[in-house]
């Protein structure tokens, strides 16, 4: 489907992980925003950490999508306990799963 709302140009694809090697906090990084010159250090940080959430969000959603879970990660690293369900539901208007 070209050009469609499935094609990878119209997604971004973001993991949040928890770092454990250096501060322990929550990050987030949108895998398709990378560029060349940090393109396998955020890889490679992001696989060094612990897995807690990953998906895609729309592109013309990209600003809300992008402000809504830096929200979620300062939440995470201020101490809350969020679950997946929890996370898909606050995401659910961005995510296009």
């Amino acid at each position: 489907m070209a050009g469609g709302i499935n094609s990878f140009k119209d997604k971004i694809m973001f993991e949040i992980y928890k770092e454990n090697i250096y501060s322990g906090e929550y990050r987030v990084v949108y895998f398709s925003e990378l560029d060349d010159h940090n393109k396998d250090k955020e890889i490679d940080r992001a696989m060094k950490g612990d897995h807690y959430f990953d998906g895609f969000i729309f592109t013309l959603k990209k600003e809300r999508a992008m402000k809504q879970i830096q929200g979620i990660v300062d939440r995470l690293n201020g101490g809350e306990s969020l679950n997946s369900e929890h996370l898909e539901r606050q995401l659910k208007e961005f995510l296009a799963n």
